[in-house]
């Protein structure tokens, strides 16, 4: 393998690390956002979802978004576990 292809599998993978931070990080400020929407249910919500949408529906809305965006963030960590191993082999198979 050629040098340069094992450093930009290496930076894709680092860049895969990086945006799995950032997206957990966001998923963490948007549960807790989700949580104090819950507790305090202003009356803004409901106006901004348009008016006749209930609570009940807000939650379970909010709680499908947050299950799905935890499973796409599951598969780009397998994915990107799987980069970083694959780049490690590859720097190890241009060494020998």
């Amino acid at each position: 393998m050629t040098r340069t292809f094992t450093q930009r599998v290496q930076t894709a993978a680092g860049a895969g690390w990086w945006t799995i931070i950032i997206a957990a990080v966001w998923m963490t400020l948007a549960w807790f956002a989700y949580l104090g929407l819950q507790h305090y249910r202003p009356g803004w919500m409901l106006a901004l979802w348009g008016g006749h949408t209930t609570w009940d529906q807000i939650h379970w809305i909010m709680l499908i978004f947050m299950g799905v965006f935890k499973l796409i963030l599951f598969t780009l960590v397998m994915m990107t576990i799987w980069l970083t191993i694959w780049g490690r082999k590859l720097s190890k198979l241009g060494e020998c």
